[in-house]
């Protein structure tokens, strides 16, 4: 089986810290906003024309403040893959949208990434348990295993430029296209 790249993305970013993160996101505003990535063909198709053109017409077809991702800031204690108290709260109210009849067709890829501390070898290996410890607490909140598909992605695209910074410390999850 082939994944697309996908239109809409959910970042569910483990960080080491709550400074700044955003209040619980609520799970009536997760399901409409992948009610609404449920239209993926937006972001996809050919402009005909001038770099500068084909840009100047994106930004005018987008709508003014639309996100294209939803992101839920949750703690990941370095090097672990435990999920604290404030992310098994985030991941709840995630939990109840996946399993609201809006979004029962839609599956989802959870990808775990860690920062360059460490060799590629064990991050990988942390990223794969960072991502099944996400997937395992959304089976265990009812949503069905098959929606979900969790995978260790190590170092790869980081969030931050700095290899070290805890931003690259997460998860996401990405709506299934193919």
């Amino acid at each position: 089986m082939q994944w697309g790249s996908s239109a809409f993305v959910l970042a569910v970013v483990f960080f080491s810290t709550h400074a700044s993160a955003d209040p619980v996101q609520k799970s009536e505003d997760i399901v409409k906003f992948f009610a609404g990535a449920a239209d993926l063909g937006k972001s996809r198709g050919i402009c005909v024309g001038t770099e500068e053109e084909c840009k100047s017409k994106t930004k005018a077809n987008d709508a003014p403040g639309e996100k294209s991702s939803l992101d839920m800031l949750i703690n990941f204690g370095l090097d672990s893959a435990a999920l604290d108290t404030t992310a098994r709260a985030e991941l709840d109210e995630f939990a109840k949208a996946l399993k609201d009849s809006r979004l029962s067709t839609f599956s989802f890829v959870v990808e775990g990434y860690t920062d360059a501390t460490g060799t590629v070898h064990y991050n990988e290996g942390l990223s794969q348990r960072r991502a099944q410890s996400v997937a395992a607490f959304l089976t265990a909140s009812g949503v069905e295993a098959s929606r979900i598909n969790a995978i260790g992605m190590g170092e790869k695209n980081p969030r931050s430029p700095n290899p070290y910074d805890p931003l690259n410390r997460r998860v996401e999850m990405r709506i299934k296209t193919q």
